[in-house]
């Protein structure tokens, strides 16, 4: 792992790691244009969904130097993880945190009390379960604050038409929207983009990518208390509210091979399964493999595996005519090299890029907020929206055992909860247990959610 991938703390850790971490300072930011109407210079966040993501999210935006930023709202379903969130966020940045007990909601319709608090110019973090982030979305563009929303986006072809729809709607309004792909973001990974498209590798070929660990199950529900609160405290585990293991896990390798083709995929086709005996309850498979087919036939190779005590992986490589090269590395790390010919190892390289100066975790904040103080052009809404779609679409076909095509995808409504919108505490959850207490897995060849 490189040193700069050694210095960025991943988002989801963000809880355990807050009392290590030291305070950031933040100078006074420039000069608001007329497009934020704070006359405290202040810009304004509401925090939607309180876990590690979204508590690491806000730490990234207080991170930017020149700017005055500070948390206003926050909202969740578990007054715990509010609380958590809170007293830890509050520790760290201490005048920052500026949320007092009135401007704390909870419930399912706690999101719209938190964006509410906003004005124009201030920021909506929209940090819950994909499920939730279309409807989130939709309603920070009506109420016009600009929006950070962390991947995944949308847990159904359905639910990306929405994102695509609202970010379409807040380029109508001049709003600005950041995506959690902080990938793009990545100085060493952009100047590697520059060396594929002069030609240094020849035409790409053949990329893949890894996400390969000891993964993590679920046991079986026991029908004690509520269900629907019950699965949403448990990520990665049910397809309503969230995009499932593959897609949360790959959506950054599955970014980063569409990005060095500068392209969507045309088709996937792909296999998975559980293990013998799994003891899982939840929707999941145990193994992805993925090959996407790109308009001009280039192939990409996904694999995710979530296994233990098995080789694992976590990374993406290009092989071109003329040679082959590692794009990126384990969490994320800026590893990014071009080697003499097609054997990637250490002493081989012929090409790296300048150390990172600055983690793309920061860099993706930066951006945002210049955009925002400079009436600057910024809307990642369709590209991230596209990218999550591409995981469906491996997803996809894995799960129902067909060739998937871009075009069907695009075209698809399929939901697997319609009316998550509209769901309290009261309600019943959308995918219910068996009488075992575990849930529906896909079968092949009679599974659909396209």
């Amino acid at each position: 792992m490189s040193e700069t991938a050694k210095n960025v703390t991943p988002r989801r850790k963000f809880l355990q790691d807050a009392a290590k971490l030291g305070a950031m300072s933040v100078l006074a930011g420039a000069v608001v244009p007329h497009v934020h109407a704070a006359e405290d210079n202040t810009i304004r966040l509401a925090l939607i969904g309180t876990g590690n993501r979204g508590s690491g999210a806000v730490g990234d935006a207080f991170s930017v130097e020149g700017e005055s930023v500070k948390l206003y709202a926050m909202a969740d379903l578990f007054p715990n993880r509010l609380e958590a969130s809170h007293n830890a966020l509050s520790k760290q940045f201490g005048e920052k945190v500026n949320v007092p007990k009135e401007r704390q909601f909870l419930g399912f319709d706690a999101y719209r009390h938190a964006i509410d608090c906003l004005r124009p110019g201030d920021v909506a973090l929209l940090t819950t379960h994909a499920g939730f982030r279309a409807t989130h979305l939709e309603y920070a563009v009506e109420k016009g604050v600009n929006v950070f929303m962390e991947k995944a986006f949308a847990a159904d072809p359905g639910g990306i038409r929405q994102i695509v729809r609202a970010g379409e709607e807040a380029e109508k309004k001049n709003l600005k929207i950041g995506a959690g792909l902080m990938c793009r973001h990545s100085s060493a990974r952009q100047a590697m983009i520059e060396k594929i498209c002069d030609g240094a590798m020849g035409q790409i070929e053949l990329i893949r990518t890894y996400r390969m660990d000891s993964g993590h199950g679920m046991g079986p529900w026991d029908f004690q208390g509520n269900e629907l609160l019950w699965q949403i405290r448990r990520p990665d585990q049910v397809f309503w509210y969230t995009s499932g293991v593959f897609v949360d896990w790959s959506i950054h390798l599955i970014d980063e091979c569409c990005w060095i083709k500068d392209a969507w995929p045309a088709t996937a086709h792909g296999i998975g399964g559980r293990t013998v005996n799994s003891g899982d309850a939840s929707q999941n498979f145990d193994c992805y493999s993925v090959e996407y087919t790109f308009p001009d036939g280039t192939k990409a190779l996904a694999t995710g595996r979530y296994i233990p005590n098995c080789f694992n992986d976590f990374a993406t490589f290009v092989h071109g005519a003329k040679c082959a090269g590692q794009f990126s590395g384990n969490i994320h790390a800026p590893t990014a090299y071009i080697c003499k010919d097609q054997r990637i190892v250490a002493d081989n390289i012929a090409w790296k890029p300048e150390r990172e100066a600055l983690s793309p975790y920061h860099v993706e904040w930066k951006e945002l907020l210049g955009a925002i103080r400079n009436n600057r052009p910024h809307n990642e809404a369709r590209r991230a929206a596209l990218a999550n779609l591409a995981g469906l679409m491996g997803r996809a076909a894995v799960h129902t055992g067909r060739v998937i095509t871009w075009e069907e995808m695009m075209a698809s409504s399929f939901k697997f909860c319609p009316n998550v919108a509209g769901l309290t505490a009261d309600s019943p959850a959308p995918t219910r247990a068996d009488k075992q207490g575990r849930y529906a897995v896909p079968v092949p060849g009679a599974w659909s959610e396209v």
